[in-house]
């Protein structure tokens, strides 16, 4: 997650990002070496005799490879907020594809709904967007609070809207 002010003094960039803790050659490296041991200790198996092990190693690594596969798709999946003047920007890219929603900075609502995992959005004339997908709750939380004090910034109130009892 990163947060920052844009070229000009009322600019404000939030990018929400997934963790991606290996590079694609360290996931290449992990799925490889991974193959390898299961397919040395497999085969020492059916050199004893227990030959049915090695359709089974086989199809273990057919899901850990299609497992990393997904991870790989994903990877550069992200999120972003900016506030440009009057006008509230959310781009989301997932799997390659971009989606851009655009709000009016008087207009838009902080929305925080709470339930089994806290949804924070960004709500205006009965368009809602859920922002923040790949934050922790904490992280959710907190950036509910910038995104309200940084629309209140500019008009002077920061419309707050939360979902449920006790929030």
């Amino acid at each position: 997650m990163q947060v920052a002010n844009a070229g000009e003094p009322d600019g404000f960039i939030l990018v929400a990002r997934r963790n991606n803790s290996l590079s694609p050659a360290g996931r290449s490296l992990v799925v490889g070496s991974l193959a390898a041991i299961s397919l040395v200790i497999s085969l020492a198996f059916a050199l004893q005799g227990a030959w049915m092990i090695l359709p089974f190693a086989g199809l273990e690594v057919l899901v850990v490879y299609l497992a990393f596969r997904c991870v790989e798709r994903h990877a550069g999946d992200f999120e972003s907020l900016s506030i440009q003047g009057d006008q509230v920007l959310i781009v989301r890219q997932e799997r390659g594809e971009v989606s851009r929603y655009e709000f009016n900075r008087y207009w838009a609502q902080v929305v925080l709904e709470p339930g089994r995992k806290v949804v924070l959005a960004l709500r205006s004339h009965g368009r809602q967007v859920e922002f923040g997908r790949h934050l922790t709750e904490q992280q959710r939380r907190a950036m509910a609070g910038i995104i309200r004090a940084e629309l209140g910034d500019r008009n002077g109130y920061a419309k707050c809207v939360s979902g449920g009892k006790g929030t």
